[in-house]
């Protein structure tokens, strides 16, 4: 299958999309226990959602990296995720365009985009990229009052593909069902989505 470089791949439902973030349990039970981020989450600072299962696989290490050792899929509407989209900005400005212009909507977003390589479950890169979202501020604010509709503590599922795929079996039938998620026109440039890649 040919996955286009930049594409939102995530499993979703006609109101809500899953994004996935991985903490300490000081942090993810309360979470957890509250259905919202509470204390001692800090909301004075940026916190990145993943929309990709396997790209939070290899950023947490499947949950066995200091710190983020409990992996939360965390329910949001599309409405906020859509809006996180277009208040965002790319991370670093690429070979054309204005970068001034850039810079200067960099300085005002509360939202940051990365597109980084994809990962199998083993790790390993793949040719085409996953987003990363980054939220500081309004956008922060909203996500915790107003976007979250359940969060899910998934540490135990994760271990249990980590020990299926240390023990040789092929997991990726076990992985989340992920398709190419719809985002209009306008937002795929915003963002920086390969053209035409995220119409299904």
């Amino acid at each position: 299958m040919n996955v286009p470089y930049r594409q939102i791949r995530a499993t979703y439902t006609e109101e809500s999309i899953t994004v996935y973030q991985a903490y300490d349990p000081v942090i993810a039970g309360p979470a957890v226990a509250a259905q919202r981020f509470v204390a001692p989450f800090k909301r004075e600072r940026m916190t990145w959602i993943k929309p990709s299962f396997r790209w939070m696989m290899y950023r947490c290490g499947w949950a066995t990296k200091p710190g983020q050792t409990r992996v939360l899929a965390v329910d949001i509407t599309r409405e906020g995720f859509e809006w996180a989209l277009a208040h965002s900005c790319l991370s670093h400005h690429g070979p054309d365009g204005d970068r001034a212009g850039w810079a200067e909507r960099l300085r005002h977003s509360p939202v940051r985009i990365q597109w980084d390589p994809e990962r199998d479950p083993h790790h390993n890169a793949l040719p085409h990229r996953s987003i990363q979202i980054g939220l500081s501020g309004e956008a922060v604010d909203r996500y915790l009052d107003g976007w979250t509709l359940a969060i899910t503590d998934i540490t135990g599922r994760v271990r249990d593909l980590h020990a299926a795929l240390r023990s040789g079996r092929d997991v990726t039938g076990l992985l989340p069902a992920e398709r190419p998620y719809p985002v209009p026109a306008d937002l795929a440039q915003v963002i920086g989505a390969t053209a035409g890649g995220d119409a299904g």
